[in-house]
């Protein structure tokens, strides 16, 4: 039997700087980071892929702005389902893409894919995640009172909207998932960490929130019984006292030595710690193996020459 590969790539695989955010500009990124990707398939795995979907977020958010004189605007889970589907729609074409070059005969799908939150989620009593763009206090203050928002001061940039980022419980298209595996097809699900929705009576609702990416793709693996974790993001290899002058590559390590490497704050809570926490939940669950590196240097870290590997 084929192994199983759960693989999350971050906002720097799908927007390069802020001179390439066009939407062609996008499928180029993507279409970098699949050439890559593809390698797995190589090495004997079958695939899910998960994506982030911050900018492009915040680009709908700012376009429904604009427009919000002339046509309505658009709820938060709302937007997720979109770029679940553009997004999902550019790793498509461009994984197929990528296969027809390599003479490999697999399928891509993607699964708009929704995730249950707990209505009770602390994080709906504290919203911290900023969503959108930037106003003025003045402004930032109307939409306080007119639109109920949530408002914060963003490192001195402006005032934005913040909502909650709950902890994913449940994915609801989990079977779909697993269905389409067993017939082999390459599956994209719980991008940006899936649409949050609630459970209100046994029906579903959705709700103004965003998903960790990796906490989600860490449930998702979890669930799927994944032999690797893998997580694509801007560095190679994660280091011990980064950016510091004795900052030292971490290339091996176990759950435990993470675990305590966390503890001591060797992981900065808006990047790399989110990684790890998500792995050390997927290692606790069962998981057998875990990856940090960047797209180019997946093939060399399944090698073992590179990446950071974490194992139970």
């Amino acid at each position: 039997m084929s192994k199983l590969a759960v693989v999350a790539i971050g906002g720097n695989s799908l927007i390069k700087d802020k001179n390439h955010q066009t939407v062609p500009d996008q499928y180029q990124a993507v279409a970098e980071t699949v050439s890559h990707l593809a390698n797995l398939i190589e090495h004997g795995y079958e695939m899910v892929i998960t994506h982030g979907n911050g900018p492009q977020i915040g680009f709908i958010l700012l376009r429904s702005e604009l427009s919000k004189y002339y046509i309505h605007t658009v709820p938060v889970d709302s937007c997720g389902a979109d770029t679940q589907g553009s997004i999902g729609y550019n790793i498509q074409m461009a994984m197929d893409n990528e296969f027809k070059r390599r003479g490999i005969t697999k399928k891509v799908v993607t699964v708009i894919t929704q995730v249950v939150v707990s209505k009770n989620d602390p994080a709906f009593l504290n919203p911290t995640k900023p969503i959108g763009p930037f106003y003025d206090q003045h402004e930032a203050e109307r939409y306080r009172r007119e639109r109920k928002w949530d408002i914060a001061e963003d490192a001195g940039r402006g005032w934005r909207r913040v909502i909650p980022s709950p902890k994913p419980l449940k994915i609801i298209e989990i079977d779909a998932i697993k269905n389409l595996l067993k017939n082999r097809f390459v599956v994209i699900a719980a991008g940006g960490g899936g649409i949050p929705v609630i459970e209100e009576n046994k029906m579903l609702k959705g709700v103004e929130a965003v998903i960790d990416k990796d906490y989600a793709t860490s449930l998702l693996a979890s669930r799927l019984k994944a032999d690797l974790f893998l997580i694509s993001t801007a560095v190679e290899t994660v280091y011990l006292n980064f950016n510091k002058p004795d900052q030292t590559p971490l290339l091996r390590t176990t759950s435990s030595e993470a675990e305590k490497y966390l503890k001591a704050g060797h992981f900065a809570k808006g990047s790399m710690a989110p990684k790890i926490q998500a792995i050390l939940d997927y290692l606790r669950k069962g998981g057998k193996e875990a990856l940090i590196t960047t797209p180019q240097a997946i093939d060399r870290a399944l090698r073992g020459e590179t990446g950071t590997r974490i194992t139970p």
